[in-house]
């Protein structure tokens, strides 16, 4: 069992920069793949950022070079660095673990947190 608190949200300026956190409980967090996902309005939820059990990440093209995921294991959290942000960031948020790779690979995460919505203006 994980619980997953997300804090962070807000409204920014176009170019700025946001950090979400992930505070996970429960299981080991170290040993979940965490990622990051958005759905903006109209849109379909769509992953934004993925570290690995390994430490490895991804990063979906169109956030690439501007977003950083991260973890500090002592504090078991996870974080969404946001940087030169840009009106079509404007979205909820959400985080989500599994232990599972091709759960991970799929989308399919057990657990997910409540959402923060980060607004982007122009």
């Amino acid at each position: 069992q994980v619980q997953l608190v997300e804090s962070g949200g807000g409204l920014v300026q176009a170019g700025g920069s946001l950090r979400l956190s992930c505070a996970a409980s429960g299981r080991t967090f170290s040993s979940f793949v965490m990622g990051w996902f958005r759905q903006a309005p109209g849109k379909e939820r769509e992953s934004v950022a993925t570290m690995y059990i390994s430490d490895s990440t991804s990063y979906a093209d169109s956030v690439k070079g501007r977003f950083t995921i991260s973890r500090d294991s002592a504090k078991n959290t996870v974080y969404l660095q946001m940087n030169s942000l840009k009106p079509e960031d404007t979205a909820v948020y959400y985080c989500a673990a599994t232990d599972n790779y091709y759960k991970a690979a799929k989308g399919q995460y057990d657990y997910w947190g409540q959402g923060t919505q980060v607004t982007v203006s122009s």
